[in-house]
Parts: C-alpha cells; structure tokens; sequence
C-alpha cells in the first residue's frame, strides 16, 4: 500500500527543518565518496560529460570576445576538502577541462557554488563571508568571478545544457 505524500506546504514546517539539520549533522560527509568517484574517472570522460555543456551555456560571452582575457590560462573550482573539482582553461576560443592544478583555485562548499550559480547571494558577499576563497592567482580568480557576475543569466536553462541532436 503507498502512503500518500504530504502536500508540499507542508514541506516547510520547523520540524523538517531540524530533522534535516540532525541528518546534515551526523551524516558522514559525502567528499570522499565524491573524491574516491572524482579520481576514477579518466580527463577525456570529464572533458566529454562538461565541456560541450559549459560552451553552449557560455557560447555569447564566448563570441562576444567576454573570455579573451583568460586565452591560455587554467582556473581550478574545487569543493572544499580539494575534491571532487575540476580545472578549467580556455584555449583557441573554447573552454576546456584539462588534468591537473590551475594557476588560480576557487574553493568552496557545493552550497556556497550553488548559491553563487543561482545568484541567490552577491558573490562578494560569499568572497567576504570566506564562503568561496580564492587561493593563487587571485587577479585570475577575481577576474573570471567578475566575468561570470556581469554575465547576464537569463539565457541559462536545461535546455541549453543538453545536447543537440
């Protein structure tokens, strides 16, 4: 017999709430499960999984010369804890994903990234709050967070992400 589920009105009530701040709690956490995934799986499945998605979504800032500045250079995003992440450059007017450490690292919570993505918070409050920290070559760092905060998001949707047949 399946039992009926709740209303979502009811989803937000104080109970939830705290059930869900004990599991955040004493759940173990899910980076080296994540690491362990992340250093299995070889470059070119990266590259095939993220780089077609990442030039689409950014494919007018890319024509509109917005990445020029970052021509030869590799930027690494990475959870805390060093993995799971990924390095990014861009090269011959493409993003890349490319093996090993960037010359700049921005480093945060998968929360913190989210939170950046939606532009649910401003990003230099997420830089200030020590939410996301940029480690390196922080001009790189500070450079490509300024590019992506004067991107205008209202092109991004799934849509656009997947694949073209």
């Amino acid at each position: 017999m399946a039992f009926p589920l709740p209303p979502i009105t009811s989803l937000n009530s104080p109970l939830l709430d705290q059930s869900l701040a004990v599991l955040r709690e004493y759940l173990p956490s899910p980076f080296p499960v994540l690491e362990a995934l992340d250093r299995r799986i070889p470059v070119p499945f990266k590259q095939l999984a993220a780089e077609a998605p990442l030039n689409r979504l950014f494919a007018t800032a890319i024509k509109d010369g917005e990445f020029d500045d970052f021509e030869g250079r590799r930027i690494r995003l990475e959870a805390n804890g060093g993995q799971p992440g990924i390095t990014i450059g861009f090269w011959a007017g493409r993003l890349r994903i490319v093996d090993g450490p960037g010359e700049a690292t921005i480093r945060g919570s998968l929360s913190a990234f989210r939170t950046l993505a939606e532009r649910r918070q401003d990003p230099d409050q997420l830089f200030f709050q020590r939410r996301l920290v940029i480690e390196g070559d922080t001009e790189l760092g500070l450079g490509l967070k300024n590019l992506l905060d004067s991107l205008e998001w209202s092109f991004v949707s799934i849509r656009r992400l997947r694949p073209r047949c």
